[in-house]
């Protein structure tokens, strides 16, 4: 019989440009889940490294794979192993956040900005590529010109069952970061049949302390879904790749963070740290949001509010 409950976390963190850093955080995020028996571990967009420029994030996702991907895998891998159990439930399953290099016309030029399902025995079961690209320019605030060195995904990837076992009724929609401004997506994503949504994100400072609540409590209220936003929190170290750290002196890159899990009604589960929040003393900082989620709620907030059976697609001309 499937449950109808998961322990589910969001993993913190503040990325550098060093990937062997970053896996380092990341394991040690996967091993606090599991001794917290969470099932699900959701990291933040670009885990794997946060870069300087276009070029450098070039560079860097050519051994991302290596160096980020591989040692997460083969971490999640181990971990199964270990465990004691049904080998389709047990052990751990982790959403990720990467860089990988593009292909085609843009090889060499540009990356892909991705997000991995991690299965429970450490395989990459289903790649989701981010769609909309975060080109601003916001007065007394960042630039930031993402299409410069990311090609935009072309699809939404459907929904997907967490496993055909115990957790076969926990259906998951990948989104990134800037997708949550587009509500067309998280709907589109529950008509699929998703009941988890999940905006992993670097947001900026300005950008989320204006919006980033709003934006989760909105698209959780929109599709009646439980949303997952795993940040990146605290001023991003990207000079951590090269021997003699020259970032003193340079523009910075600080992420917003406050990791949430937002429920169907639009409330607030559980959260962490923004980067005024958080401990800046802490080198490689990490912290472990966990929440329960519920689908027996979901069913009942779909039940008693049947806004879905309530669309106008005919009147708008088009059915998302």
């Amino acid at each position: 019989m499937s449950a109808s409950k998961l322990t589910i976390a969001c993993g913190q963190m503040c990325s550098s440009s060093n990937l062997a850093a970053n896996a380092r955080v990341a394991t040690k995020l996967i091993d606090q889940a599991v001794a917290k028996n969470v099932k699900v571990l959701f990291l933040p967009e670009a885990a794997d490294y946060i870069s300087r420029d276009a070029a450098h994030s070039v560079q860097l996702a050519n051994d991302s794979k290596e160096k980020f991907i591989n040692v997460l895998q083969n971490h999640v891998r181990a971990i199964h192993d270990r465990a004691e159990g049904n080998a389709q439930e047990k052990g751990i399953f982790v959403a990720v956040g990467v860089h990988e290099p593009a292909e085609g016309a843009n090889k060499g030029k540009k990356v892909r900005n991705n997000q991995l399902w991690i299965d429970n025995r450490g395989e990459i079961a289903h790649t989701y590529q981010k769609l909309h690209l975060f080109d601003i320019n916001i007065p007394n605030g960042p630039i930031l010109k993402e299409s410069n060195s990311v090609e935009p995904g072309q699809e939404i990837l459907p929904p997907f069952k967490i496993n055909e076992g115990e957790f076969a009724k926990f259906s998951v929609g990948l989104a990134i970061c800037y997708d949550i401004r587009f509500n067309e997506m998280a709907l589109r994503l529950r008509r699929l049949g998703a009941n988890i949504i999940t905006f992993p994100s670097a947001f900026t400072t300005r950008t989320g302390e204006a919006h980033w609540l709003e934006l989760g409590k909105a698209r959780a209220i929109d599709s009646q879904c439980y949303v997952v936003m795993a940040a990146q929190c605290g001023e991003h170290d990207v000079y951590a790749d090269v021997e003699e750290n020259t970032a003193e002196g340079k523009k910075v890159r600080v992420s917003y963070g406050q990791s949430v899990i937002i429920g169907p009604w639009g409330e607030v589960v559980a959260k962490g740290d923004t980067y005024l929040e958080r401990p800046q003393e802490e080198k490689e900082y990490s912290q472990l949001i966990v929440g329960e989620i519920d689908l027996d709620y979901v069913e009942k907030i779909r039940r008693d509010l049947p806004v879905f059976t309530h669309r106008r697609p005919e009147i708008f001309g088009y059915e998302v």
